[in-house]
């Protein structure tokens, strides 16, 4: 099924207006006038609506190959024992190799199946680097 059946725009024109949109942050008044400059005479809120219905499933399919670099290094996750506005707390914190902080999880408890589920959601890293007694 062709997904830009009915529109009035060819589908490549569509998705650069799309991509140009989400990838540089430039208003829609500005990406018409870039249109416009290439010979596309589109309305903003015609490109409005092009980004509320396409945006989502191409950051679906794309999100693979939008990932930083930084994102491909090996990294551990890290579990530490710390207060919070008094009362102490589980932070578990995804590490890349440079010591950069990739995401993390703050919790009341130790719960185990909370820490799995953020390993797993993480980064899938090149290789794995487990430390203590514990394994996640």
């Amino acid at each position: 099924m062709n997904p830009f059946r009915g529109r009035h725009f060819q589908g490549d024109i569509i998705l650069w207006a799309v991509r140009w949109y989400c990838k540089y942050g430039i208003s829609y008044r500005e990406l018409q006038e870039m249109l416009a400059e290439r010979g596309v005479n589109v309305d903003h809120t015609t490109i409005y609506r092009w980004v509320q219905r396409y945006a989502p499933e191409m950051e679906k399919r794309l999100r693979w190959y939008w990932r930083h670099p930084t994102d491909l290094r090996p990294w551990h996750l890290d579990e530490t024992y710390i207060k919070v506005k008094g009362h102490w707390k589980y932070l578990y914190r995804a590490v890349d190799t440079a010591g950069q902080t990739i995401d993390f999880l703050l919790t009341a408890k130790r719960d185990g199946v909370a820490a799995l589920r953020f390993f797993r959601r993480g980064l899938k890293p090149n290789r794995t680097k487990t430390y203590a007694k514990y394994v996640f």
